[in-house]
């Protein structure tokens, strides 16, 4: 070969090799100079296409409409500026490969990671929202962001928030919380349950009476102050006399990883042995409370209707019943239409290559499952409902943490893994393999309610569940509301929570089946 042909095919290779290679996609972020020191977190961008908007932000029921990317930040200073690459880790594609338009992005620095589970809060810092007309990935300069201000609370937020702490009085609403050994033992740091006690109208006039008590607790994206507020909305039912005269525990089941659901697992540590152990037997010195399975009763929604479902059955000792409402997967033959015990299953789409919808409205399909995990990853891997799953069904990983159901990328389902999700959290396995045991303290005591429309497809495993606990004898009573959707459930007319109605008055039949209270019409 010609000592001159040789320079000349090498660089051409070269050439060829940087081609190959995508173009990278640069915004700028600046952290403001009124910070008051260096920062470490989660830096988001988001983009999208358009103008004139106050904020950039994902959309609930358009998953591909705003683009994110992000990178983890530590110890930026004051005025200091990092590069945050928008052809990685970034969903929902490159932003190479969009075309020139006018486009409009904000950052948004997520000091404590929550973004998966509570978004923007009032702790963050963002960006003004910065105009991109006539923008273009591969010309033109960098864009540039400063973080310069916190986010507003919504004046409406404030103002409901603000009107629940001032009802929750002594004698209607109370905090309690108390720090749990078993969960302090497992963190190694002070680890607390909390709850707000919820109590009936005239139960300070009845010094003697005893009161049947619900245990309820929350969904993902709960917490706290969510929980009051629903725990306020009881009492007026109670108030006006269309809910019986009960104790309601409003249960926090938020945590860092997202909802620990009161489990006990390897990764959230005790949950539901600190709260049978420790924190119910507390509530009962302190309040005239029915301390008996029958007068302990369970509700709760979505996750907090998983937890509370799982609560009855690793725990029929202690609790009389649960009316448990669209609760996540009960039966992992169907975790939200996925089979995860099928040969070579994939949480992204079916054998024939079909994706798997995770949300539906109206019977369109709002988002895949592989739409949902991706968004949720460049968020943050910490804190998302699909994470949160890890983080109570898995083994615990080597180094610390769980271990992923599937892979992230191409949704490839392991089979190790869901082994044990079988053995310790597949609620229909759990019953049916320990039926001699539980059965009879499970029999006619689990009570389900979800929607034929359910957002999140919830309502194919409650019918697997149903099937095999009739099949037991387990006399189970489950209800699916014509074209009710996840959010809409409770709601009866202009009511968004009649339903808690029906619920209160056959919970309080179990407690009391001699009693004489009748709902006011």
């Amino acid at each position: 070969m010609s000592r001159r042909i040789l320079p000349v095919l090498l660089f051409l290779s070269l050439l060829q090799a940087t081609a190959q290679v995508a173009p990278h996609v640069f915004f700028r972020v600046t952290l403001g100079s009124s910070f008051p020191r260096p920062a470490s977190g989660r830096l988001l961008v988001f983009f999208k296409q358009g103008s004139g908007d106050s904020e950039v932000n994902t959309e609930e029921f358009a998953p591909e409409a705003t683009w994110v990317f992000a990178r983890e930040v530590h110890d930026l200073a004051p005025g200091d500026s990092v590069e945050v690459d928008g052809t990685d880790d970034v969903f929902p594609s490159s932003l190479a490969l969009l075309p020139a338009g006018n486009y409009e992005a904000q950052a948004v620095l997520d000091l404590d990671r929550s973004y998966n589970y509570r978004g923007r809060n009032v702790g963050d810092w963002i960006s003004s929202v910065v105009a991109l007309p006539g923008w273009s990935p591969l010309s033109g300069p960098e864009p540039t962001l400063t973080l310069n201000h916190h986010p507003v609370e919504t004046p409406q937020h404030s103002a409901a928030m603000k009107a629940a702490f001032a009802e929750a009085k002594p004698g209607v609403a109370e905090s309690k919380y108390l720090y749990s050994k078993a969960l302090t033992g497992f963190w190694g740091t002070p680890t607390l349950l909390q709850a707000w006690v919820i109590l009936p109208p005239g139960y300070a006039d009845h010094p003697g009476e005893h009161y049947p008590t619900v245990y309820w607790t929350h969904g993902f994206g709960g917490d706290m102050g969510s929980s009051l507020g629903t725990g306020l909305q009881i009492r007026k039912r109670m108030d006006t006399g269309t809910m019986p005269p009960m104790i309601w525990v409003m249960l926090d089941e938020s945590c860092p990883q997202g909802t620990h659901e009161f489990a006990d697992s390897v990764n959230d540590g005790p949950w539901g042995t600190a709260l049978t152990t420790e924190f119910i037997p507390y509530l009962e010195q302190i309040y005239r409370m029915d301390a008996k399975p029958t007068g302990r009763l369970l509700n709760g929604h979505s996750s907090g209707g998983w937890a509370t479902l799982q609560l009855q059955i690793n725990y029929p000792q202690v609790f009389g019943g649960t009316w448990s409402t669209s609760p996540d997967p009960s039966d992992f033959h169907d975790f939200t239409g996925i089979d995860l015990y099928a040969p070579n299953a994939n949480a992204y789409h079916s054998a024939d290559g079909k994706p798997y919808p995770i949300m539906r409205d109206k019977g369109k399909v709002i988002a895949t499952f592989e739409q949902f995990s991706r968004l949720e990853a460049v968020l943050g891997p910490y804190g998302g409902q699909v994470s949160s799953f890890d983080w109570v069904f898995s083994p615990r990983a080597t180094g610390g943490g769980p271990v992923p159901m599937f892979d992230r990328q191409t949704g490839a389902v392991d089979p190790t893994v869901v082994k044990y999700w079988h053995e310790h959290f597949d609620l229909a396995n759990i019953v049916e393999t320990t039926w001699a045991q539980r059965g009879p303290m499970l029999k006619g005591r689990i009570h389900l309610f979800v929607g034929t429309a359910d957002t999140f497809y919830l309502d194919g495993a409650a019918h697997l569940f149903e099937a095999r606990l009739r099949k037991l004898g387990a006399d189970p009573e489950f209800r699916y509301f014509t074209n009710k959707t996840h959010f809409d459930l409770y709601a009866s007319g202009d009511d968004r929570g009649a339903l808690f109605d029906r619920i209160g008055a056959e919970m309080y039949g179990v407690a009391r089946p001699n009693g004489d209270w009748k709902p006011k019409k």
